[in-house]
């Protein structure tokens, strides 16, 4: 049997090629999703340890404090022990662009560069900074602002006065996250201090003198500055660094293994019609093999056993696809980020599971059909093969299975929708969009008995004998057309489904701004700077812009005896161009004496419209009467009182936003450019306008479905396979059919045809499921997760999903339709 088995393989090797290509790609992803996750991670930990190995002990503070006091330097400093000790100082000092603004949206840090032995930081070109004149600059930052080595640049301080200094030197600081993020400039730490305005250290490094461990020191140190403080060794500081970045390595590897199951899970759809396809086929062979003397067993093991040699060749080759995959993405990444990954780290964890992993899903997906070889009798081998086609019992299970379970779907989403929007309700469309595929899974031979002959009217009236034949072709065996267009439905509904979303999201944002936030412009600041209130005067001085509306905060404010950051807007503008959605009361009633709350903070304290609270700020007392409660993200204070009642309460404060209205008639050129002149002498102050925000969420939104499309691509090109390989195999099985049609006057383009367009009709079928669902999904679970969703229907993207599913149906045909029209006419008719 074995014999029969491997002489078995090597008959049907070329009808198996395909199927091992959709394995390959299945396991090539999971594996490379191991790799990639494993060599960035090795990355990030020997990055961490060289930087942590420069030192010899660090002195952290607790969560109860946010720095360690300076202080606390000469006393470390004086522990025996100690080489030498150097705080840490990290705060805000953004720099200025060559715009004359400044740089990013958060401000750059202001870092301390030490010296000498513990100097952790990479300094490449030039040289740490040797005086008050001269900085260094992040790399990523200095290559984004467009600076080098030997150039000037401005820099603010605490109070947002400009300085001047000369790049001595370019810095990686990829062991800090908050650097990495915002970029930084280094100075020397008197500098530093001077600049950032911080009396503490984020961190004090210590050196060992020659002869003392790191452990020694740790413990001698850690009795001179107490229990208040966390010291750590240079092994233990490299632990925490490494663990406190790999969280995002983790997701990583959770995001992108989630799409590898996607196109496992497709890929076993593949393996199971094709196994389907090849017993069918073979059903003459199986029953002389019965005849013979072969036992249902050993037919059973016969055709696992192809399966396992299949599976394991496949999933070998998907392992070392893994690891090209994995090289190739960490060089992306590394790119796209401007550092280095080093070499590629392949551990046995994605060789074992990709091995595994192949093998199951393979073994799993050929088990019905090698069950379905084991019910061939012996008499089978003495008549002609028939195609089989949902009726009788199995038809009347699909139907008992499939519509409760739409039905019960269709149940629980409505439910949801009904709901207030959360995560309880997005679980509850999760659940429900679960159930209704499922369902639809199991009802898919007659959904797609039914739609190949609406897909395939139009083909058949243009092109003809072909195209009448490919519509009856297309739904000749519904069971296997639907097994082969599922997976491609698959692959169009999540890409639909993540579309939909997305438009929505983007389509709602857009209807709340212009509703709730019908300004053009907004001034912000970066880091803990603050607008000085002659930009907003200046602005008003403009007779092309319209309004001007302040937003200032105060942190320093007690509300009820909790401490709370309150706000209060220009009170011209609220009700007016500021519009909140009001959940109760009237926000045009804020008055001396009132306050207006955001719905959480009422929550929060438990109080509504009418409530009296207490507002204190030192021996400041306001007694304050709630008259609205408002809801949604606008730029009105979570609490917000009247303007008289805060700069009696608070003072003069600067502005924290302001927002700027140009006037009917005036172009955006002109009004922009008029802004950002009045905003030319505060470097700290940023505009941004509406139509900013608008681009800058459409290029995420669009950025973000490249990312979900190219991954989710991987499963479409799977389920393409699969209609290739289903194609192929059909023609072997007609090969006495096409000859006859041949013999009939049809010709061989007149075959190709009808061929390439049982493809399309199929791909087609396949993508229009896949949109259906798709939209329906996408649509439930934002309105889930958001209440009053704007619906957004890319109309262009979803169409373009039919068009490219039609032109692949058609691409995967091109080999099978080629070769049965080459085929010999007596040959094919004298075939068996």
């Amino acid at each position: 049997m074995l014999k029969t088995t491997l002489a078995g393989l090597r008959a049907h090797l070329l009808r198996l090629v395909l199927t091992a290509l959709a394995i390959t790609l299945g396991v090539g992803f999971v594996s490379g999703t191991f790799v990639l996750t494993d060599t960035m991670r090795a990355a990030v930990d020997q990055q961490f340890t060289a930087s942590a190995s420069k030192i010899s002990v660090a002195v952290l503070p607790t969560g109860s404090s946010n720095d360690v006091p300076a202080a606390l330097l000469s006393r470390v400093k004086k522990v025996s022990g100690v080489q030498d000790a150097q705080g840490l100082v990290l705060g805000s000092a953004p720099l200025i662009g060559k715009d004359g603004k400044a740089y990013g949206d958060a401000g750059t840090a202001g870092v301390s560069i030490s010296t000498g032995a513990l100097q952790r930081y990479r300094i490449k070109p030039g040289r740490p900074p040797s005086g008050p004149g001269e900085v260094v600059l992040d790399t990523k930052t200095a290559r984004r602002a467009g600076y080098k080595v030997g150039d000037r640049v401005s820099v603010l301080d605490k109070q947002g006065r400009v300085h001047s200094f000369t790049v001595s030197g370019l810095v990686d600081f990829g062991v800090d996250q908050e650097v990495a993020y915002r970029g930084g400039v280094g100075f020397t730490a008197a500098t530093a201090t001077a600049m950032t305005g911080e009396h503490g250290y984020a961190e004090i490094d210590v050196k060992a003198a020659p002869g003392t461990s790191d452990a020694a020191l740790r413990d001698a140190v850690a009795q001179a500055v107490g229990g208040s403080y966390e010291v750590l060794t240079s092994a233990k500081l490299a632990d925490r660094l490494a663990r406190s970045s790999g969280l995002s390595t983790s997701d990583l590897s959770v995001f992108f293994l989630a799409f590898a199951i996607v196109a496992l899970f497709v890929a076993a759809l593949v393996i199971y019609n094709t196994f389907n396809i090849l017993i069918a086929q073979r059903t003459r062979e199986m029953a002389l093999l019965r005849c013979v003397g072969a036992t249902r067993a050993q037919v059973f093991r016969g055709v696992l056993a192809e399966a396992m040699v299949v599976g394991l060749a496949a999933s070998a080759l998907g392992v070392l696809a893994g690891v090209g995959l994995g090289a190739g993405g960490a060089a992306l990444f590394a790119s796209a980020d401007d550092t280095s990954v080093g070499s590629v780290t392949v551990s046995a964890t994605p060789v074992v599971v990709g091995l595994v992993v192949g093998l199951i899903v393979t073994l799993v997906a050929a088990l019905l059909p090698a069950r379905a070889a084991t019910r061939v009798p012996p008499v089978a081998a003495l008549r002609s093969q028939m195609e089989g086609r949902v009726k009788g019992r199995a038809g009347i299970i699909r139907m008992v299975l499939g519509s409760p379970l739409v039905l019960a779907g269709l149940l629980i989403i409505a439910l949801a929708l009904g709901s207030e929007a959360g995560q309880q309700p997005f679980v509850m469309v999760l659940a429900g969009g679960m159930m209704v595929f499922l369902g639809v899974i199991a009802l898919s031979p007659f959904i797609v008995g039914g739609l190949s002959g609406v897909v395939g009217w139009l083909p058949a009236r243009l092109l003809g004998v072909p195209g009448r034949l490919a519509r009856e072709n297309a739904g000749r065996n519904p069971k296997r057309a639907a097994i082969t267009t599922i997976a491609l439905t698959i692959g169009v509904t999540l890409m639909t489904t993540f579309s939909v979303a997305l438009a929505s999201t983007q389509a709602t944002a857009t209807a709340k701004l212009a509703e709730q936030f019908p300004v053009d412009y907004q001034l912000t600041t970066v880091g803990d700077q603050l607008i000085p209130r002659q930009a907003a005067a200046a602005l008003r001085t403009k007779p092309q812009l319209s309004d001007v509306i302040e937003v200032r905060n105060a942190d320093d404010a007690r509300l009820d005896g909790e401490d709370t950051l309150v706000g209060t807007v220009a009170g011209h503008a609220l009700g007016r161009s500021i519009k909140p959605e009001i959940v109760a009361g009237s926000i045009t009633d804020l008055g001396p004496g009132t306050v207006a709350l955001h719905e959480d903070t009422a929550k929060s304290f438990g109080v509504g419209v009418g409530r009296q609270m207490t507002l204190t700020n030192g021996s400041q007392r306001l007694s304050l009467r709630v008259v609205a409660v408002f809801s949604g993200e606008t730029p009105t204070p979570e609490v917000t009182i009247n303007e008289a009642d805060f700069d009696r309460t608070f003072g003069p404060k600067n502005d924290s936003e302001v927002y700027v209205k140009a006037k009917k008639g005036v172009s955006t050129d002109v009004s922009s450019r008029v802004v950002e002149d009045a905003t030319k002498a505060y470097p700290m102050v940023k505009v941004g306008s509406l139509a900013d925000m608008k681009e800058q969420l459409t290029k995420a939104v669009d950025q973000l479905f490249v990312l979900v499309g190219a991954l989710l691509g991987l499963a479409i090109i799977i389920s393409l396979i699969g209609i290739a390989n289903t194609l192929t195999l059909s023609v072997f099985e007609r090969t006495r059919e096409s000859a006859l049609l041949r013999a009939l006057g049809l010709t061989r383009s007149g075959l190709r045809w009808m061929l390439s367009l049982e493809a399309v009709i199929m791909a087609v079928i396949g993508a229009l499921l896949g949109v259906v669902l798709g939209a329906g999904f996408g649509w439930a679970a934002i309105s889930a997760v958001l209440d009053g969703v704007v619906l957004g229907f890319p109309i262009v993207r979803i169409i373009a999903f039919i068009v490219v599913a039609g032109l692949a149906g058609l691409l995967a045909a091109v080999v099978p339709s080629r070769r049965a029209a080459k085929a010999s006419i007596v040959a094919s008719l004298a075939s068996d």
